[in-house]
């Protein structure tokens, strides 16, 4: 009897000193990290060598993030954008080959490669293999990977861009929420601007994008020339999206937005809506304008994204192509569905370098010698 009641108690106080599952950990596999929530069953994967960019955000099984390739190999090869890649020095367009900055222009060496068109968009970093993964960890609170770019020791990069910095990247996983935070350091001795940003591509997976309904948090729609760059007007932004909201159905969008609406932390709230699914995008104060990007795949609504310019001759006829044998060849890529949005959060406007020396652009941001500037957005799903 002795024994018995011995051995109960031996294996129940064994029992309950176990450690509880840990509900984060935070690792990394060849060019892969992966941070994992295993509470809220999320896990996302950013890979530092390919840009930094972030290819999934797992809930549930369902990827929230549109990534249409088959493999590692696959994305190598087919390259584009998708997932949350980071554009810098600047992001999106410019409206010539040249930026400014101080009142100085600064035009592109278009010889070297990494800078290419009459109207120069997304900068050269998004495809970069020279992050340094800096930390890799969890603790009771959070998972996360820190990384950093040294952009000054690379002197085709500065040759484009002269400002001496480094950026520092934090992604963190937190009670099922996606934080991307980004800290720029300005190592030059004059006022570096900053004209960075993300392009997201978002998906939800239980209805088709025209049932999606968004909702938007500006006050001013930036109005764009043929070339997607702001020509100075504006207009409200309730006229464009009634209330704030609209059903993806109606639109085709390229649009920039300004004037954001935010919380008292100063944080701007957008949502895409499916049946059940949800994404709620913040963005944190000092990204101060959202593009967004979502083609109508009927190539109809309202919105800047013309995929067929009007004014354009018809294009010359061409001649048929024999019909492929049946069973051949790659047949459609079910990843590349055109059920997608980008939410992008941006430090300025489309062009903000240079419509700021234009005076059109009045929220040009810049970072002061030896001193550094930070970003944040957050992704919640919810619904999945």
């Amino acid at each position: 009897m002795f024994n018995r009641a011995f051995v109960f108690a031996f294996v129940l106080s064994t029992a309950t000193a176990l450690p509880a599952a840990a509900q984060y950990s935070a690792r990394r596999s060849g060019d892969v990290v992966q941070l994992e929530d295993a509470k809220n069953k999320t896990v996302v994967s950013i890979i530092p060598s390919a840009g930094n960019v972030t290819s999934a955000m797992i809930v549930n099984g369902q990827n929230v993030l549109r990534w249409p390739y088959a493999s590692m190999e696959d994305f190598k090869a087919r390259g584009g954008l998708n997932g949350i890649p980071f554009l810098a020095p600047w992001a999106n367009r410019l409206d010539e080959q040249a930026f400014y900055a101080n009142g100085k222009k600064y035009a592109f060496d278009m010889q070297l490669g990494n800078v290419s068109g009459a109207i120069p968009i997304h900068g050269f970093l998004s495809r970069t293999d020279q992050w340094q993964v800096m930390e890799v960890k969890q603790d009771g609170n959070s998972a996360w990977v820190t990384s950093k770019l040294d952009v000054y020791k690379q002197p085709m990069w500065m040759k484009q861009f002269p400002f001496a910095h480094s950026i520092e990247m934090t992604h963190r996983l937190q009670d099922g929420v996606l934080q991307v935070q980004t800290k720029i350091t300005n190592m030059s001795a004059e006022p570096m601007p900053v004209a960075v940003g993300f392009h997201p591509y978002y998906q939800l997976t239980d209805s088709p994008r025209a049932e999606w309904t968004v909702t938007v948090p500006a006050r001013t729609r930036w109005l764009l020339s043929p070339v997607k760059v702001p020509t100075g007007e504006t207009e409200s932004a309730e006229k464009f999206f009634p209330n704030g909201q609209g059903q993806l159905k109606d639109y085709n969008l390229d649009d920039v937005f300004g004037d954001l609406t935010r919380d008292a932390y100063g944080r701007a709230h957008v949502f895409v809506k499916g049946k059940q699914q949800q994404l709620e995008i913040m963005l944190g104060p000092t990204f101060k304008a959202l593009v967004m990007y979502s083609p109508n795949p009927a190539d109809t609504g309202r919105g800047s994204q013309l995929i067929v310019n009007p004014n354009a001759p018809p294009p010359p006829a061409r001649a048929a192509a024999p019909p492929a044998a049946r069973g051949t060849g790659p047949g459609p890529n079910p990843l590349a569905t055109p059920n997608f949005i980008c939410f992008e959060p941006m430090a300025g406007i489309t062009d903000a370098m240079n419509l700021s020396q234009k005076g059109i652009y009045k929220e040009q941001q810049s970072i002061a010698p030896n001193q550094t500037w930070e970003a944040s957005f957050w992704v919640k799903p919810s619904g999945f």
